[in-house]
This record gives C-alpha cells, sequence and structure tokens, in this order.
C-alpha cells in the first residue's frame, strides 16, 4: 500500500525483483543479522570462491544495480552485493539504531562479513558505496584484500556546486518524476535501463534513514593503505572533476592504478558502464 510521500512499497518491490531478474540464474536472496537489523543480500557464484562484497551508491540504488557486472564477477568470485542498512532495499532495520557514524557503517560491515562466515573479502562501491568501502578498508585493513572504487564521491575530491544545486530539489522533496528529470538530465538519457530507471522512481520517497557523512579521509590514512586500489573515474561525471579524482588519489595511495571509463556518466553506474568493465574488475581480482 502506498505511504505518506507517495511511496509505495508493493511497486518498489516489484520493480526490484524486475532488476534483480537480470542477475546470473543462480542467484539466491540472502538476510544477514547485523547490529543495526537484517541486511538483504543478492548472492552469485560459486560457493567455495574468495568472497567479493559489492556496495552501491547513494539515494535510490540498491544492491540489484550490479546486474551487468554479476556474471563475468561470478566466474572469480562468490559475489554478495548488501543493500545499505536505512536505505532503499529490502532490508529490515532496527527500530531503535541505524548507523550515525563512520564507526557504525564499519560495525554493520563487521556484522555483515561475520554472517556470510567471510573473515575476509574483496570489496567494491560505486559513489556513496565506494566512500563506505574505503573508510572500511582504512579501519579494518586485515578484512579488505582488494579494494575498486567506481567514481567515488567526497574521497579525493569534493562536489561541483553546480551538481549540488542541480540536485537539491530531488534531495529536499524526492518524487519519481524528479528523479526521471535529475537522471536524465545527468547521463543525457544514455545507458538508462528503462527497469533500473522504474526502480530509481519506486525508491522516491522511501522512508529512509538519514545518510553517515564524514569529512574525505585523511591524506595520511590514505598514504597507509596497504590493499591494491583500482579507481574508476566517469569520463562525464557531473559531480566531480574526473581528472582531480584521479590525481588526488594518485598523491595518497601507494597502491592505486586509475582509469577513465569513456562515454558514461556518474548515475549511469554501475548498471549503464561499458560492457568490458566486468572484465576489467576480474582481472584487477585476480591480481
Amino acid at each position: 500500500m502506498p505511504r505518506a510521500g507517495g511511496y509505495d512499497a508493493d511497486a518498489f518491490r516489484v520493480a526490484y525483483d524486475r532488476v534483480l531478474a537480470k542477475w546470473p540464474a543462480d542467484h539466491e536472496a540472502l538476510t544477514i543479522a547485523t547490529p543495526f537489523g537484517v541486511t538483504r543480500v543478492n548472492a552469485c557464484g560459486p560457493r567455495d570462491a574468495p568472497p567479493l562484497l559489492l556496495l552501491p551508491g547513494g539515494g535510490g540504488a540498491t544492491s540489484v544495480s550490479w546486474y551487468a557486472q554479476a556474471a563475468d564477477l561470478a566466474r572469480v568470485r562468490r559475489v554478495y552485493a548488501a543493500d545499505l542498512p536505512g536505505a532503499p532495499g529490502l532490508g529490515v532495520p532496527a527500530a531503535d539504531r541505524h548507523p550515525r557514524t563512520v564507526a557504525d557503517l564499519a560495525a554493520w560491515l563487521d556484522g555483515l562479513l561475520d554472517g556470510l562466515g567471510a573473515p575476509a573479502a574483496d570489496l567494491g562501491g560505486h559513489s556513496y558505496g565506494a566512500w563506505i568501502a574505503l573508510h572500511y578498508a582504512l579501519r579494518a585493513p586485515a578484512r579488505v584484500r582488494r579494494l575498486f572504487l567506481l567514481d567515488p564521491t567526497q574521497c579525493f575530491a569534493g562536489y561541483k556546486a553546480a551538481y549540488l544545486l542541480s540536485a537539491l530539489p530531488m534531495l529536499l522533496r524526492p518524487t519519481p518524476r524528479r528523479v526521471r528529470a535529475f537522471l536524465r538530465r545527468e547521463t543525457g538519457g544514455a545507458g538508462l535501463d528503462p527497469d533500473w530507471l522504474r526502480l530509481q522512481e519506486a525508491a522516491a520517497g522511501f522512508p529512509a534513514a538519514r545518510p553517515v557523512t564524514a569529512p574525505r579521509p585523511a591524506p595520511e590514512a590514505l598514504r597507509g593503505l596497504a590493499a591494491p586500489v583500482l579507481l574508476l573515474v566517469a569520463a562525464n561525471s557531473g559531480t566531480h572533476d574526473p581528472g582531480e579524482v584521479l590525481a588526488a588519489a594518485g598523491r595518497v595511495l601507494p597502491r592505486v592504478a586509475g582509469e577513465v571509463l569513456p562515454d558514461v556518466s556518474h548515475h549511469a553506474l554501475p548498471q549503464g558502464a561499458p560492457a568490458w568493465l566486468g572484465r576489467r574488475l576480474t582481472g584487477f581480482l585476480a591480481g
């Protein structure tokens, strides 16, 4: 039934499942208890393969957005894609506790990896999910083997002021119409899967908790990150300056490979990425 603000849980579930159907046929749904409630995880790939945990971006993004890379990644890893706590998805947040700090997000990921039976894992994220992944790698280096970041926000450079002004109406009062208009404007309408776009619209008005925010990681902390990092920035990103992101990361990360994803914007990732992205990620994970 629709809720206040126009959110329709049934429509959201239908849209979520439609995108999930694009995953490999062997995918399965897991529910993992964490200190902040139950997290929904979509999994695929050999159960005895090394684990890879994927985190989506913020806003209306969910774990199912990784469908375009899931098959490639599942050839070399047991893939686990998680819905973020308190964000759009099929998890069940704790009634009296949600993440408020970076330390809370780290505790959530500790609980998630524990529940998956993974002492350590490869970790990948897009946008806000990449920000979470990077902070976790800094706080729990023994649990992160390799790290890939897709157009990460607030990690190595700040937002463009014009982007924040453009996003403001959608952030203040999200509606399906505003979400669609914003995404089409930011991406030029290119590379947007209609089913994925319907899911972003269906997430408008989701009763989400306020996302965790914090300053960018300190340069001295980044210089101490031992894990190999693959940093992929969107050539057409309106979120930040791609060249600035690559240059800043190159100055502080000791083991980083940086590349530009051509002809793609920030909000088209990961589903609208070039077809070869999955192979590039598997090559990085294979070392």
